[in-house]
């Protein structure tokens, strides 16, 4: 079977990514998405090539995806960090655990309204983080901790990883007295993970 006949086999399992068709062949339905003029599915699920209306859609094996949105609250960890953005790997939208693994970019310029000089002041590897979702531009979520209630939710000591707990401008080690800076939530250390 030749790949174009696979491509528009309807009943597919299909993932994320996967390709679908060309929009000069079918029209974009649900569960899809377009870049380059190629159709990609958007969710795990089963394709649906409907060769009359010259359809394509992917209806998903779960009953309710749940994935981020723009203005979506989201708690994710801390991965990777550089001076001027870090990597989140989100894994809970709202009280929701995701569907799937997705990954944010927390960039410094939507820290907070005043200057941050480093993102090591924000948030360091290992942190859990609430922020919201501002764009999800080229299929990457952009977080920003600029609204009220967002920041880190439990920050751990650099030096030995305990838990940080929060003072007036810094955070302090219980254990081995090390002072850090974070960018934390007013209900640091409350939010169940």
């Amino acid at each position: 079977m030749s790949s174009k006949t696979q491509e528009h086999k309807s009943g597919k399992l299909v993932i994320p990514g996967e390709r679908l068709g060309v929009i000069e062949e079918f029209i974009p339905n649900s569960g899809t998405y377009v870049k380059d003029g190629i159709i990609f599915s958007q969710v795990i699920g089963r394709a649906l090539v409907d060769l009359i209306s010259k359809k394509v859609s992917v209806y998903p094996l779960v009953s309710e995806l749940i994935a981020p949105k723009i203005s979506s609250i989201v708690i994710g960890q801390v991965g990777n960090a550089q001076s001027d953005n870090v990597l989140v790997r989100i894994f809970r939208v709202g009280s929701n655990a995701l569907s799937g693994v997705f990954t944010g970019i927390f960039h410094i310029s939507d820290v907070q309204e005043r200057y941050v000089n480093s993102m090591s002041d924000v948030c360091k590897p290992g942190d859990i983080l609430r922020a919201k979702v501002i764009s999800n531009k080229n299929k990457v979520y952009h977080l920003s901790t600029k609204d009220s209630g967002l920041g880190v939710l439990y920050a751990f000591c650099s030096r030995c990883s305990h838990v940080l707990e929060p003072k007036r401008y810094d955070m302090r080690c219980p254990n081995c007295g090390n002072i850090e800076r974070r960018k934390f939530a007013l209900d640091y250390g409350k939010e169940k993970i």
